[in-house]
């Protein structure tokens, strides 16, 4: 399978994994998991035809592990990023000290009055490393990379919840725990 096709496949699952299932009248269930068969048929219907083994492919090589086969590969969901409503399951977690997220400039008059917001997603995603966050955040022009107090955050009551990609999530930042 060639990149342009496993991209192709996985922004397609995105579409319909994260935001709008009803497209193809794939029923996820309340963790957001959707049959593997019954995905496969209805994307075949709807002009996006893939098999289980290129589904696997775009899975298990996927550089940001969106997402994940429960064991045994009959059912399938996003790991995060979602903008409808399904329950994750995570555990609140204690996060590192500090994490780090990615925007651009024309954000941060908005950023520094409101805080971080998830917007239109379930949760705002946080990177525990300054590079993810970069590549995140020039996914809209030129990266500005945000230091947030998340251990502080935390102690205060904020809660964390970290995706099985590895990453960060919360409802929202304060503009007190952000070094600008």
């Amino acid at each position: 399978m060639t990149d342009n096709q496993k991209k192709h496949i996985s922004k397609f699952l995105s579409l319909i994994l994260r935001h709008q299932p009803e497209i193809i009248q794939l029923q996820l269930d309340d963790n957001g998991w959707a049959d593997v068969d019954e995905l496969i048929s209805k994307s075949a219907k709807h002009g996006n035809a893939f098999s289980f083994e290129q589904l696997e492919e775009v899975v298990f090589t996927n550089d940001k592990q969106r997402f994940a086969f429960n064991e045994d590969a009959s059912k399938i969901r996003a790991n995060q990023g979602h903008s409808i409503h399904v329950e994750l399951d995570l555990p609140v977690q204690e996060p590192p000290e500090f994490l780090y997220h990615g925007t651009v400039a024309r954000y941060l008059d908005a950023i520094r009055k409101e805080g971080l917001k998830k917007m239109n997603r379930q949760h705002l995603h946080l990177s525990r490393d300054k590079q993810t966050a970069e590549k995140v955040g020039s996914r809209r022009g030129i990266p500005v990379i945000l230091n947030i107090c998340s251990g502080q955050m935390h102690r205060d009551g904020h809660a964390f919840y970290l995706s099985a990609n590895g990453v960060w999530l919360t409802d929202h930042v304060p503009a007190q725990y952000i070094n600008f």
